[in-house]
Order: C-alpha cells, then sequence, then structure tokens
C-alpha cells in the first residue's frame, strides 16, 4: 500500500516519541526510523524531473568578448510544485575565469501547470560555434531532506563572430581615402590613376600637374587633381595551416589576421574595390566570393566564425593554384601567413613567380610582441639568453622579408595590434601608387 504524506508524517513522529521512551538502542533505532520515513515522504512529494518540459531564447550569434543571453523557460506540468536547482551546462570557453559557477546555476520555484524563465549570461572567450550540454534539475521536497535529479537535453547554438577591433582605425583611413580620392585639397598622381577634375593651385602642389591650357583660360593657375581607379580587386587569402595556430599574446594568430582582413575589407569596400576571401591549408575551409560593399562585412565575419587552424603543414602549391584559379584577372592579393623561414623558403617562395607575374602581392604576418621584449631584456643570465634568442629570430624574419621584397612582394610584418592599421596603409599606399 502506497505510503501517504499525512501517514507518513504520523508515523514518523510516533516512531519520534518511542524513541525518547523506549532505552536507548531501540531509541536510536526509532529515530533512524523517523529519519527515513521523513526522507521517503521528501521524496514522494518532490516534483518529477522527467516530466519537466523545457525550450530556449535568445541570442544565437555574438561578437567575441561582447555578452550574450540564452533565456531557459522551464514548464511543470505536473501536479506538484517544483522546488529546484538547476544548471545550465556549456563549455568552459562561454565563460569568463571564475564565472561559470554563478551564472550557469539557478534556484526557482515553479508552482504545478506554471512555467518560469531563466537568464544564463554568457561571456564567449573563443570564436566559433558553441553548443549547449545538458540542463540538470535537483528537484527538492517541502522538507529539503531528499531530491530527485535528472538532466534534459535542450539544445541551442551560439555562433561567436570576429570581434573586428581594428574598427577604431577604419574613420582615419576612410579620411585618407578621400584624400585619394580628389575630395580634398591633396594631389595625388600615379600610373594607375584617372584624371578627376581641375582645382586652383595651391603652393607646394607638383609643377607638373598644372594645366596650362586651364591656366590660359581664367585668371588663376589651375592644377589637375587624381582619382585612384576603382573596380579593383582584392584577393584575401587565409592561410589556416599550423603556423596560424600559434598564439600571440592572448589570441592566436589566425584571429590577428582576421582582423586586419576585416579592416582591409571596410576600407576598399569603400574604395570601390571588390574584396573577396579564401581560407586555405591544404584544401578550402572557406570562401566568400562576389559580394556587394552592403552584404560584404556579414558575409566575412559568418565565413570567419567557425574557422580554426588545422594543424597541418599548408599545400603552398596548391594554395597558388586555387588563387590563380580564382583570382583570374589582375588583382592584389593578400597573404596571410607567418614568416618562418622553413614554410617560406620551401613552400612559397617556388611558387611565388607563378603569382607575381599575374598579380601584386602582399605578405602579411603577425609578429610576437613578446620577441620584442626578450630582445630588450637585460639583467640576469637568463634574460641575456632569451635577448640572444630573440634577436637571432627578428634577425631570420627580417631576411625573410627581404627575400620576399626582392621579388616584387610587399611585406607587413606587425604585431597583433599593429597589423591593421600597417596594412590599411599598404593598401592606400598601393593604391596612392596606381599599383592596384
Amino acid at each position: 500500500m502506497a505510503l501517504t504524506g499525512r501517514t507518513a508524517l504520523i508515523a514518523a513522529l510516533g516512531a519520534l516519541l518511542v524513541g525518547f521512551l523506549l532505552p536507548s538502542w531501540t531509541g536510536l533505532l526509532a529515530v533512524e526510523l523517523t529519519l527515513l520515513l521523513a526522507i521517503l515522504y521528501d521524496l514522494g512529494r518532490a516534483a518529477p524531473v522527467r516530466k519537466l518540459l523545457f525550450t530556449r531564447s535568445g541570442d544565437t550569434s555574438v561578437r567575441l568578448g561582447e555578452p550574450a543571453e540564452v533565456r531557459l523557460t522551464v514548464t511543470n506540468p505536473t501536479g506538484r510544485p517544483l522546488r529546484a536547482h538547476l544548471r545550465d551546462a556549456w563549455p568552459p570557453s562561454v565563460w569568463t575565469a571564475g564565472s561559470e559557477i554563478a551564472a550557469s546555476r539557478h534556484r526557482l520555484t515553479v508552482p504545478g501547470g506554471e512555467r518560469r524563465r531563466l537568464t544564463t549570461q554568457l561571456r564567449p572567450t573563443r570564436r566559433g560555434d558553441h553548443h549547449a550540454a545538458r540542463v540538470t534539475v535537483r528537484s527538492y521536497g517541502p522538507l529539503g531532506l531528499a531530491a530527485r535529479q535528472g538532466s534534459h537535453s535542450v539544445p541551442w547554438t551560439v555562433r561567436v563572430l570576429p570581434a573586428f577591433t581594428s574598427r577604431k582605425h577604419l574613420p582615419s583611413r576612410l579620411s585618407r581615402l578621400r584624400e585619394l580620392d580628389g575630395r580634398t585639397s591633396v594631389l595625388t598622381r600615379g600610373e594607375g590613376t584617372e584624371f578627376d577634375s581641375l582645382r586652383e593651385y595651391i603652393p607646394g602642389d607638383d609643377t607638373r600637374s598644372i594645366d596650362w591650357r586651364a591656366t590660359a583660360r581664367q585668371s588663376t593657375v589651375a592644377v589637375r587633381t587624381w582619382r585612384p581607379e576603382r573596380d579593383r580587386r582584392i584577393l584575401a587569402v587565409l592561410d589556416t595551416g599550423r603556423t596560424s595556430a600559434g598564439r600571440v599574446g592572448d589570441i592566436p594568430r589566425l584571429d590577428a589576421a582576421m582582423d586586419a582582413a576585416l579592416l582591409l575589407a571596410a576600407l576598399s569596400a569603400r574604395a570601390g574595390d571588390r574584396f573577396d576571401l579564401l581560407a586555405y591549408d591544404r584544401q578550402v575551409r572557406a570562401a566568400v566570393q562576389g559580394r556587394t560593399a552592403h552584404d560584404l562585412l556579414p558575409a566575412l565575419v559568418k565565413a570567419m566564425a567557425p574557422l580554426e587552424p588545422a594543424l597541418i603543414e599548408s599545400d603552398a602549391r596548391g594554395m597558388a593554384s586555387t588563387i590563380l584559379r580564382n583570382a583570374p584577372q589582375r588583382s592584389l592579393v593578400v597573404l596571410f601567413t607567418g614568416l618562418d623561414p622553413s614554410p617560406v623558403e620551401e613552400g612559397l617562395l617556388p611558387v611565388l613567380p607563378l603569382l607575381t607575374q599575374r598579380h601584386t602581392v602582399l605578405v602579411a604576418s603577425v609578429a610576437d610582441p613578446r620577441i620584442e621584449e626578450m630582445a630588450t631584456a637585460r639583467g640576469t643570465l637568463d634574460a641575456v639568453y632569451g635577448a640572444a634568442a630573440a634577436a637571432r629570430t627578428q634577425a631570420e624574419r627580417r631576411h625573410t622579408a627581404s627575400r620576399l621584397r626582392r621579388r616584387g612582394v610587399t611585406v607587413v610584418d606587425a604585431v597583433p595590434d599593429e597589423l591593421a592599421p600597417a596594412l590599411a596603409d599598404a593598401y592606400l599606399a598601393l593604391k596612392a601608387a596606381g599599383r592596384l
């Protein structure tokens, strides 16, 4: 026969009273019986976990470093009130250090036939797709002595997009672009530029740009202004091989390259150029082609978000053939890769003539700021040895960059915080020189 709550409570009180009246060993047995009956009563009154219903809502994408909210709705279809502790489990990479316990654990009470909504605050520390784990519920009885526990699978995915911290450099580069574009009083010339308009001569202008025929028709000296050609093609290639997995500071090299590529994409779109993207190691990992200026950045961040470095050596010959196949017309090829001597000498240099005979090639590489710190360290024997090793590493990178430049390649080698603006400056310099 089932033990009702009232019967169990009366039996427990009776056993407790008997425990005080009987001898010690008998009293101890009665107390244990009382506790057992109380636990059974508490367990019987706890809401069943398996019958609970769960649904999710909230953010499905967020930029790296920004918070995201995921809401979990708990429905109690049973007739018993739910008094529970709940854990909404996610991978460790969605929490900042020390915040998981406070953010993922909730206390709630849900009367029978009602629902409650909980909000879990995520702050991802890694880019990519993050999937919700299991929801674990511990349902307590009215006395709090016993509980039922179970887990539910409630799927949800939050895609963490690249941070694009270099966006802050865009206004200053757009200002320089307007100067190149002839919309201010700065003169720009280059073999690939187009005549834009005439304006009045300003001291310091190049006298070779004076338009003598226009000057003869008016009372002031007129000079020609020029604008860079538009509708040029830019192909950015992210090397996702093993060298991109190395961490510089707090981020992988691949993430720093993505940030620089996004700034270049935003700047080139404003300049009227066409920007395409490839991610490659031994096969194409992602591709963005033929996007309009309005759709370009959303398409890029969507394609970049799930990319992870592959711990394999990149196939330079396959990369070169893929570039030539995707860029049949003359383009600016921006290759985000390392300047380690061995991969460059054995992989990139042999195939470089295939690219340079058709395209303008720019190599962008992420330098390690720790190497610069080590190179200036002194004071102890270990610091001196470290400085010597760092100086040798820097010399090897400079030698590799010099070999690339001798083959007509523009090289940008900078630490993560400086790579994006340095690459944007290199692009503007090429545009000003008419090399695009």
